[in-house]
């Protein structure tokens, strides 16, 4: 017999297997089941886990264009975005140098590359050219430089996150300034984002396929078994970006008066749709979504977390560091504290930039490498077999870090309704720590939320 509970607004509650982040798990569960008894058969369903990340990707340049073009122009001053930005920039940076010294630490102490003596000359250098080639940018004036499209269509054409942002600010302070005109504009782009969200809420219709097919290629193609050999300096990993999470972000999001666990349960289908696909593209028009669900202002909110894809992915500093030392401790390669400084900072500029998509971790490793002298860029060969494995945990830990951070400058800039958020996240009461300043009410479910739940 199948009771339904009622939920608090009186609707039916959904069944069970009717949930997304349910059916995702079920899901993730299945393909790890299927890689495993089935290697061939699983490596072979990789195309499932693609086709739904190739799917969300077309997506991703115009909601995030409608949202950024939108919220912009629902904001009165205009020198808010420029704080926005000064601030956000400030807290992605501070972030990155703790993600950093996180690996560096736990690398040091635990030291899961010592006893291992690699000899240089016979690791493949194959591996290291191959991924030698997608190292796009040599320095910080390239890297801005490629932020700058080749064409207004080129942003949306290419589809990486901050060309679109660029774009998107341009836009809407235009048509701030456009009069009749622009407000004409301003309701085709939002009656537009309400087409996209309830085109995407189909989309993601299809996540519990492309996590099962992406999750039984991973166990197929590189086994369960393969972890063995090189299982502590995982468990390294994974205990470094678990320190970052509950330590850093959750001391960040208590400072600020609200939970880290109940925020990372509010996002748990954006959280396991990134698991399963080992990339957190998948989640963002989803956080996009839920950040407006907690209160948040889509002016502030929509300006962050684009950029903290790009600006923030601390899953990915934690693996630099880590994964740099590693290699020095398997080759028997003594670094001073002179060198290990240089090498952070270096990475302060590896780790920007980097799309949120599989392997961009690994890419920015092998940039690294190029450029220091120290350390031998060949010995990323030692983590190619074990590298999807990580990629998980520095996909999650970088999502988590930019939803903590998006609230955050939400609630820096008043852009948050503390009593939504408070009620959206199961809390009594969110603490208020500036009782003096004039925060501006966010509603709680406006016309995109209750268009792309209506779709999902």
């Amino acid at each position: 017999m199948q009771a339904l509970a009622g939920s608090a607004n009186g609707e039916p509650r959904k069944p069970f297997y009717r949930i997304l982040y349910v059916q995702v798990l079920i899901g993730l569960m299945l393909g790890v089941v299927t890689g495993h008894l089935w290697p061939e058969f699983g490596a072979a369903l990789k195309p499932f886990g693609d086709g739904f990340v190739k799917l969300v990707k077309m997506m991703i340049a115009p909601i995030v264009f409608c949202t950024i073009v939108c919220g912009i122009n629902s904001i009165s001053d205009s020198r808010e975005v420029g704080r926005t930005l000064v601030k956000s920039m400030a807290l992605f940076y501070l972030l990155t140098v703790l993600a950093l010294l996180a690996g560096l630490v736990a690398v040091s102490l635990i030291q899961p590359g010592a006893g291992m003596h690699v000899a240089v000359n016979t690791l493949d250098p194959s591996v290291a050219a191959k991924y030698t080639k997608q190292v796009a940018t040599s320095g910080f004036a390239d890297f801005m430089l490629h932020i700058i499209p080749h064409s207004f269509f080129g942003a949306f054409a290419d589809g990486e996150v901050l060309p679109v942002l660029l774009v998107s600010i341009l836009i809407a302070f235009g048509l701030s300034r456009a009069g009749d005109d622009g407000v004409m504009v301003t309701k085709a782009v939002t009656s537009f984002s309400h087409v996209l969200f309830v085109a995407f809420g189909f989309i993601m219709k299809l996540a519990p396929l492309g996590a099962f097919g992406a999750m039984a290629f991973t166990v197929g193609r590189y086994g369960i078994r393969s972890i063995g050999s090189l299982g502590l300096l995982i468990l390294t990993f994974y205990i470094a970006c678990a320190f970052f999470v509950v330590v850093v972000l959750g001391t960040l999001a208590r400072l600020n008066g609200f939970s880290l666990w109940k925020t990372i349960r509010y996002f748990k289908e954006e959280l396991l749709i990134v698991l399963g696909t080992s990339s957190s593209e998948p989640a963002l028009p989803g956080a996009l979504r839920k950040l407006e669900q907690l209160g948040c202002r889509k002016g502030v909110s929509g300006l962050v977390l684009p950029m903290g894809y790009s600006f923030n992915l601390d899953g990915s500093a934690i693996y630099l560091t880590l994964a740099s030392i590693f290699i020095a401790q398997a080759c028997d390669i003594h670094l001073s504290w002179g060198q290990i400084a240089a090498m952070l900072g270096l990475m302060l500029l590896t780790s920007k930039g980097a799309a949120g998509v599989t392997g961009s971790g690994f890419v920015a490793l092998v940039a690294t490498l190029s450029v220091m002298p120290d350390l031998p860029v060949t010995g990323v060969a030692l983590l190619i077999g074990i590298d999807r494995f990580m990629s998980e945990a520095r996909a999650l830990t970088s999502m988590i870090s930019n939803c903590v951070a998006a609230i955050t400058i939400s609630l820096w800039e008043n852009a948050c309704d503390r009593d939504i958020l408070a009620r959206e996240l199961g809390e009594k009461s969110v603490q208020k720590l500036a009782p003096d300043s004039q925060i501006q009410p966010v509603p709680a479910h406006n016309n995109w939320v209750s268009v792309s739940q209506s779709a999902a």
